[in-house]
């Protein structure tokens, strides 16, 4: 069965870079690209017949200056226009096309946490029916470091799978927040020390007998590192994020760290990297 990947196009000059991609992973996996553009639906209905071809011009424009700067083959495409909220017609558009990525151009507002709420990218992020894909940096960068917090709940098996799927020839690096009871007083204790080390340990050996089983299910997979941190999860990764930012951050869209909505809104308003949001299961 052929794959077609769905990419909103609004015809933004931050949203090139998001096309590029989109165009780039078409042309690697034979995917079949779809291109949609919401109008406004609340223009009159002539003015929205008269946007129609002018907006699928502009694309096949876009689309072209793109392939010539990229070096890149023409998938085979499909250009819309549809009209619309965009986050509900972006997944109305994914269900209806059975699509197997949306990919999505980044926030604009960076750094204003404040106003991502709202957007479309953060909702689109949370009702989608398949992966989502929020791109802010260029297609010539290869998806080599791969970043996937773990802690393996159902949200996060399913995540890890898509990634050892879709990216086979990358570098993983599992990510683990771990906290022991009792750091706080009795951290200085020798025999708790050990009592803790031996947990940590034994935390280690568990998720790497988890990390084996679902490896086992694929041919092919990827080059795996499991990490563990002590620490608040949501803070251990925007840390991990800062200091050592990966190609792709691959994470659930429920869990694996608990207070998904706020680490999504960080997420969007301080991109370190491109991020691709999987759904619960």
């Amino acid at each position: 069965m052929a794959h077609t990947l769905l990419f909103a196009c609004d015809l933004s000059a931050e949203n090139r870079a998001a096309f590029a991609r989109a165009l780039r992973m078409a042309n690697e996996s034979g995917a079949r690209l779809d291109v949609i553009h919401v109008l406004d639906p609340h223009l009159p209905r002539q003015a929205l017949r008269d946007l129609e071809p002018l907006v699928v011009e502009e694309m096949q424009r876009t689309m072209t200056d793109l392939r010539e700067d990229y070096a890149l083959a023409e998938p085979a495409t499909l250009l819309q226009t549809v009209a619309g909220a965009p986050y509900a017609e972006i997944i109305r558009e994914a269900h209806e096309r059975e699509v197997d990525m949306i990919v999505l151009g980044a926030h604009r507002k960076r750094g204003q946490l404040d106003l991502v709420g709202g957007t479309t990218l953060a909702r689109v992020l949370r009702g989608a029916p398949c992966p989502v894909l929020s791109v802010s940096h260029l297609a010539t960068q290869t998806w080599q470091d791969i970043l996937v917090p773990v802690n393996f709940s159902l949200t996060c098996r399913h995540t890890l799978r898509e990634t050892l799927k879709r990216f086979p020839e990358a570098s993983v690096t599992l990510l683990h927040a771990w906290n022991i009871p009792g750091e706080r007083e009795l951290g200085s204790d020798g025999h708790y020390a050990q009592w803790r080390d031996r947990e940590v340990a034994r935390l280690r050996q568990q998720l790497e007998r988890e990390i084996d089983q679902l490896m086992g299910e694929f041919d092919a997979v990827p080059e795996v590192h499991l990490e563990l941190e002590q620490g608040d999860p949501l803070e251990v990764l925007m840390n991990r994020l800062r200091r050592q930012p990966p190609d792709l951050l691959a994470l659930g869209s429920r869990g694996p760290l608990g207070r998904q909505g706020q680490l999504t809104e960080r997420l969007l308003a301080e991109p370190h990297c491109d991020v691709m949001v999987c759904r619960a299961w």
